[in-house]
């Protein structure tokens, strides 16, 4: 998992929408307990933002140079996928680099 050390080069900032009751966004919720601490830990100039709503949908968003941002829909996914969408944006950004 060495991109995780690398998203602070490739993000601007990192928003996580997710509701703090939905059933929806369960997986979302367990994502933030076990991941957050590690990924701030390994950029820790990242902002990574929680916001919390009641009845909105998961929500992953990154924001890369020039105000640029990309958001994924986390609705039905497990916490692997959404690691791996995590991971996903993060490759954006290094090719919006070159």
């Amino acid at each position: 998992m060495a991109w995780r050390s690398n998203l602070s080069r490739n993000l601007k900032e990192l928003r996580i929408l997710f509701s703090p009751s939905s059933s929806e966004s369960a997986a979302t919720r367990a994502f933030i307990e076990k991941n957050y601490r590690d990924l701030k830990t390994q950029n820790p100039k990242l902002p990574i933002l929680i916001r919390e709503a009641s009845s909105i949908e998961p929500q992953l968003w990154a924001r890369y140079d020039l105000g640029v941002e990309r958001g994924i829909r986390l609705e039905g996914l497990t916490e692997e996928q959404i690691s791996k969408a995590l991971e996903d944006l993060g490759k954006v950004g290094a090719s919006l680099k070159s």
